[in-house]
């Protein structure tokens, strides 16, 4: 007969320090797991208090809450009756740890740390917390009198702790009394029970054995799953708090079926979802697999701050599978260390299984990267928008890529609202209702509601070119944005008549007979002003129109841009948030085309048609003679592969030109890789104080130039790299030598 268990993972959007919004989205979730009748349920990381938390994570208000919502948690009757796994962080032994509480009944079973932690590119894991090293060992933890008072563990005989540990509790077979520790009388030692066991070990509970893991030890070489599964744990469980990044979503779904594939088991995977108050978005993606196969597939974007997915398997498909792998069995379960079990008087299976039909395997639906900058950013507005409680965003649309990608944004977040109202979301219904001050609106129409929550803006100047003033029109016509045109040129000659009085110079362009300062210094004033003007629109329009609240100003710098630092320090890319300051140029016009044909807004095709230009230099007969890659003195599709080099790749210049010379041979000499890289190197040195100022920008991109957080480089280089090209420079003499000889070797 088999025994079938129905478990329970969630995708939670938990804010960093909202406790009593996180307690009850978890209260929520464990509710509504039990309802689909699960009798585990799996949490994201440190759920309780936010993954987010940063250097917050010091404060010792931050650990007291969290334990203050974990007694809520054991008290609520929600939790009875179901196993509740959730995370929180706990200091032992003044050591501060990552971890998972795993809880029956108002009692806790196992405290478990994480023992790998994430510690690269966004994450700053050792900053905050210590990684337990003691592999298949626990110890005492001595639970706070606030969580004694609820869980009542008093003392008791027992012989040794070994006993504590594969003690149980008791659960009467009819009915639900209050559970009860059984206490075997084999000594007169005592031991505690205001502990509890602190480490790695399993969960065995009547009928199955579970183990966990979080997060980054999924992705290590030697996964805990590995050994959990050689010693017969049937069930593995994760608790990520893992960030959206453009075509990740593969990766992490491969790490869980091919965990399962080599190996059997059940696993479940929780993750954070949400903007949780930084530039990171955690898209949920929570799954359960079984052998190698998928059987439930929660959302990657959404604004649904609680998901639940359950699956009803059958514990003896995983004993098949594994005992048909000889090679497993033979070779490593037979000799493989056991881990410390605690024991539980609890089953995940039931009698009534028997006639309840398991769940089916799904394919995994995955989502083009066009769809994934046209879901996730737009979820992350949305957060952004809702929790700083303003009343929408201010746009400067200058009619080019960068622009129209965020407002084809905004306008992606507004069709997701209305969807989400359509499908019968009342906390999004009764946040847009704050947002708009309006509590009998209902959204219905996309472009309708984009015409609330958005305003754009076309800063005009002698320079601009009426193409891009009538296609920022048509955009802003076509998506229903509160659009306003304005002329900055009485500003700029008032700054630079104040100039004029000081010095009794006027500067002129370079067409005019300027030097290169006076040209650089003539576009940046225009750049400047127009950050000056969004952030006084956005301040006072809708004071203006007699609606109350103010507007976020957004950005619409893409990563590129900003690695290069081809953009004005202080101008319209400085902003409040920037949705696209981490994807490429590339991938803004792959969405761009998507929008198109998705939304059907035809304006996208004159702006992918058009040469991406500043518009800060003179025109030429009334049209644009200025453009950004002539500017940058290279392509966006090269300065992407630059940027992916110099830090996926950890390439320096030289390394770089190496990698180079061979992957562009067939269209660059030496010489021109070398000029490349050297022009690259140059401009990326020279520029690089501006990324401590750059906008916060929603990471999706992993070669972000981020400053102080994800890309850890100083602002201050030698600019001429002297060392470094020379290097190169000798290396292309050789090249052009040798070949040289070859053609002297030719009859």
């Amino acid at each position: 007969m088999g025994r079938k268990v129905t478990v329970a993972t969630c995708a939670l959007n938990q804010w960093a320090l909202d406790f009593e919004g996180n307690l009850q989205r978890i209260l929520k979730s464990i509710e509504i797991a039990k309802r689909k009748g699960a009798r585990y349920r799996l949490g994201p990381e440190l759920e309780i208090c936010g993954y987010g938390c940063w250097d917050h994570y010091y404060e010792s208000d931050t650990l007291l809450h969290s334990l203050q919502v974990l007694a809520a948690l054991l008290d609520s009757p929600v939790t009875q009756d179901i196993i509740c796994d959730v995370g929180l962080p706990v200091m032992h032994r003044n050591v501060r740890y990552n971890c998972r509480v795993i809880f029956l009944n108002r009692r806790i079973l196992l405290i478990r740390p994480k023992m790998a932690l994430a510690n690269e590119g966004n994450y700053r894991e050792l900053r905050w917390f210590t990684p337990w090293s003691r592999n298949r060992q626990t110890e005492e933890y001595f639970l706070p009198r606030m969580i004694q008072d609820v869980t009542k563990q008093v003392l008791a005989p027992f012989a040794s702790w070994s006993s504590v540990v594969s003690s149980a509790f008791s659960l009467e077979d009819s009915g639900r009394p209050a559970p009860r520790w059984r206490l075997p009388l084999l000594g007169s030692r005592t031991v505690s029970l205001e502990t509890v066991p602190f480490g790695d070990a399993v969960l065995a509970t009547w009928d199955t054995c579970i183990g966990s893991e979080i997060c980054e030890e999924l992705w290590t070489p030697h996964s805990p799953h590995v050994d959990m599964g050689l010693d017969g744990v049937e069930i593995f469980t994760n608790a990520s708090g893992s960030h959206h990044v453009l075509r990740k979503a593969h990766a992490r779904v491969d790490l869980v079926t091919m965990a399962t594939t080599k190996n059997g088991g059940i696993y479940l995977l929780a993750n954070q979802k949400g903007c949780d108050g930084d530039r990171l978005y955690y898209d949920g993606c929570a799954l359960i697999a079984m052998n190698g196969r998928i059987f439930a597939q929660g959302a990657q974007f959404s604004l649904d701050d609680v998901e639940v997915l359950t699956a009803t398997l059958d514990l003896e498909d995983v004993r098949s599978y594994r005992a048909e792998v000889s090679s497993r069995n033979l070779a490593q379960a037979s000799k493989v260390s056991p881990y410390p079990r605690v024991k539980v008087d609890f089953a995940l299976s039931c009698h009534e299984d028997l006639l309840v039909p398991p769940s089916e395997p799904v394919e995994w639906k995955y989502h083009s990267p066009a769809e994934e900058i046209s879901l996730g950013p737009a979820c992350w507005l949305w957060d952004f928008l809702r929790r700083s409680q303003q009343a929408g965003f201010f746009l400067p649309l200058s009619g080019g890529v960068d622009s129209a990608a965020t407002a084809c944004l905004v306008y992606s977040m507004c069709h997701q609202v209305c969807e989400a109202v359509k499908h019968g979301n009342q906390e999004v219904l009764a946040d847009v209702r704050a947002i708009v001050d309006q509590l009998s609106y209902t959204p219905q129409d996309p472009r309708e509601l984009c015409g609330r929550v958005l305003t754009t803006c076309y800063m005009a100047s002698e320079n601009s070119s009426q193409e891009t003033c009538d296609r920022a029109r048509e955009l802003a016509q076509q998506i229903g944005s509160h659009h306003v045109g304005l002329n900055i040129d009485p500003a700029v000659k008032a700054v630079m008549g104040i100039f004029s009085l000081v010095t009794g110079k006027r500067p002129r362009f370079a067409v005019h007979g300027g030097s290169s300062r006076e040209n650089l210094a003539l576009q940046n004033v225009q750049a400047r002003l127009r950050m000056v003007m969004a952030y006084l629109f956005a301040q006072l329009s809708l004071w203006a129109r007699g609606a109350r609240g103010g507007l976020l100003v957004l950005g619409s710098a893409n990563v590129d841009e900003s690695l290069l630092g081809y953009l004005t320090k202080y101008d319209c890319s400085s902003a409040d948030i920037n949705p696209i300051g981490g994807i490429s140029k590339t991938d803004l016009k792959m969405f761009i085309q998507f929008c198109l044909e998705r939304f059907q807004l035809p304006a996208l095709q004159g702006i992918l048609a058009a040469p991406a230009t500043a518009e800060l230099e003179p025109l030429t007969d009334g049209q644009v003679s200025q453009t950004d890659e002539a500017d940058m003195g290279m392509t966006y599709a090269e300065l992407s592969v630059y940027g992916r080099l110099r830090k996926i790749t950890k390439a320096g210049p030289y390394s770089m030109f190496c990698k180079l010379v061979t992957m562009w041979r067939d269209v660059c000499s030496p010489w021109q890789v070398a000029d490349g890289v050297r022009r690259f190197f140059s401009k990326y040195a020279a520029n690089r104080h501006k990324m401590t100022t750059l906008t916060p920008a929603y990471h999706a991109e992993s070669y972000s130039p981020d400053d102080n957080r994800f890309d850890l480089r100083p602002f201050l280089y030698r600019a001429g790299w002297p060392w470094q090209f020379r290097c190169i420079e000798d290396v292309v003499l050789q090249l052009e030598s040798r070949g040289r000889q070859d053609l002297d070797g030719v009859d």
